[in-house]
Formats: structure tokens, sequence, C-alpha cells
């Protein structure tokens, strides 16, 4: 089965993750690919760290009752995790086989409602390679972008509630590129906003409704995916329900996905979380129970973890 883009230059890979019965992921809330292209894939199963090799055969998991609400994860130069449990109010760093290097925030404990401290449900986590300093998006319950040195000490934080250069609605997911810029999904201002890496602001693009995002730090290349429209304009076509490529001045450069909801190899549900692998493979993981499976006549799970291969 081969569907490609409209511009030619991806092709969805149905079929792809090979899963075990009895495992399931429910949704699965992130991805992320290390050195080798193993594919960590974070989700809200009973298995919540699933790992795939790039063919999608099943290789571990580890995880099970770890977490209380799993949102977000990447992964570093050294192949060491950095997962972010939302409800939990913490960001972990982990080796690949599982066991926690050190956490930030206190487990169960948030900070005061859009108060500005670290955290309250926070929602994704960007690893700047040349120090290793670490930049959280905070997120659901927050509107900050916190800043931390590889150690997890807190340096500084910026960002609060508005649609003002520098203010958020819902910051949800975070990445770093052109070696020394942050670009920050401030998803309800349909909007990506750029920072250098002390938090000046220095631009801004419009996407609909931006949820996830992906660069390697040394790219010029950043891939966005849009979320759905609201549910009063259900169904309606190309508002968002892709994911758009665009270079390191926010012009886009390539786009995939129908852009209508479904569960065909070539549409999206759910997108929530995004990454790119050495090959140049994109795999998007979908919160697709939450957004479709959980509001059907009889509730079921449906496709939450896509792969497209660079044509």
């Amino acid at each position: 089965m081969c569907i490609r883009d409209r511009n030619n230059s991806y092709t969805p890979e149905p079929l792809w993750a090979k899963l075990p019965h009895p495992m399931r992921f429910q949704e699965a809330t992130s991805v992320a690919t290390d050195s080798n292209n193993d594919v960590y894939v974070f989700n809200r199963g009973a298995y919540p760290l699933i790992i795939f090799d790039k063919k999608g055969n099943y290789k571990n998991h580890w995880g099970v009752g770890e977490f209380d609400r799993p949102h977000g994860i990447r992964i570093d130069k050294n192949d060491d995790l950095f997962l972010i449990d939302d409800i939990g109010h913490i960001v972990q760093k982990r080796k690949k086989n599982g066991e926690v290097i050190f956490t930030i925030g206190e487990k169960g404990k948030p900070a005061k409602w859009q108060g500005g401290d670290y955290f309250n449900r926070p929602t994704d986590v960007a690893i700047d390679n040349e120090t290793g300093n670490i930049f959280v998006s905070d997120g659901y319950g927050n509107s900050r972008i916190h800043k931390f040195d590889s150690s997890g000490k807190h340096i500084k934080s910026w960002g609060k509630p508005g649609s003002e250069n520098g203010e958020f609605s819902l910051p949800h997911n975070i990445s770093i590129f052109d070696k020394n810029k942050i670009a920050l999904c401030d998803r309800e201002n349909f909007r990506v906003q750029i920072f250098d890496l002390d938090g000046n602001y220095l631009d801004q693009w419009h996407f609909h409704r931006p949820i996830a995002i992906y660069s390697d730090q040394y790219s010029k290349e950043i891939f966005v995916a849009e979320a759905g429209a609201p549910d009063v304009q259900e169904g309606v076509p190309n508002l968002g329900l892709r994911v758009v490529v665009v270079n390191e001045n926010g012009e886009m450069l390539s786009s995939f996905g129908k852009g209508t909801l479904g569960e065909q190899p070539d549409q999206l549900i759910g997108p929530h979380g995004i990454s790119v692998d050495s090959e140049g493979s994109v795999y998007i993981a979908e919160v697709s129970f939450t957004a479709y499976g959980s509001k059907q006549d009889l509730p079921r799970e449906v496709v939450s973890l896509r792969k497209w291969i660079r044509s």
C-alpha cells in the first residue's frame, strides 16, 4: 500500500509497529528515537514505555505502575531519556533501561496554578546538546518555560498567561533548532514562538493549534504537528491534522497528512508527539483515545502511532 502526501515527500507506512499480544497503547502520547534509531513510545496503557526497532519489531518495555499520566519524552545525545509525567508534576531523567538518574519536581505536589513556579502539569522537555541545560514547557496549569542546568538545578523561568510576545496560552511542546534557538508550541495562541537560550523573544510563526514539534539542534528543518479543529468545526477540512515542515525562518518546505480526521494511513486523529530518526523517518504519537476513541458509542482503542518515510 503506497499513499503519498500532497508534496510527494513522505509516504506513510501502515501497520508498522508489531505490538505483542496482550500489550496495547490505549494511546501513545509521545515518541523519541535513540542513536540506533530504536523507537521509544511513551503511552497510557499498562506498559508505559515500549521500545521497538526501526522496523517495528518489539524489543523491550518498562515503567509499569511508575507514572501517573505519561505525556512527553525526549532522548539526549547520550541516549538518556527525559520523561514528563504531567499529573505527577515531574520531569525524570532515566537510563535506557529505565533506571532513574534524577527527578525534577516533587511527585504529586503541583506548584500554584498559573503561579510561575515549577511544575503545574508540565508538557515537554528539550535538551541543549552544548551545555546539557534542560528546558521544560509548563504547561496545562502554568504558562512558563523553565531552564535547568544538566543536574536539574533551576536557572531561570520566563513567560506568563496572555497573547502578547513572550506570553503563553498552553505552552505544549518545545524543541531546539539552528544550534541556539528555542521553538515553543504556544498551542492555544495558534503560533510557535521563538526564543534564544536565555529566554529573549525573537519571532513567532502562525500554525493551526501547533501541538507537537521536533527538530535536531543543528538542523534548520523543523517539524510541527497541528491539532484538529474544535468540535464546533468538526469535519471541516484543512484545519490542522497535518505535519508542516518549515525552515529556520518559519517558511514552509513541505507538509503531509490529509487534513481530515480518520484512521487511514494518510490521516491523523490527535497528534501529540513527534520525532524524526537519522534516516528521516517521522514518528507521530497520537492521543487518539482521548480525541476520538473514547467518544464512540462503544469506546474503543484506535490507531495512535504513525510512521512516515521520507520518499
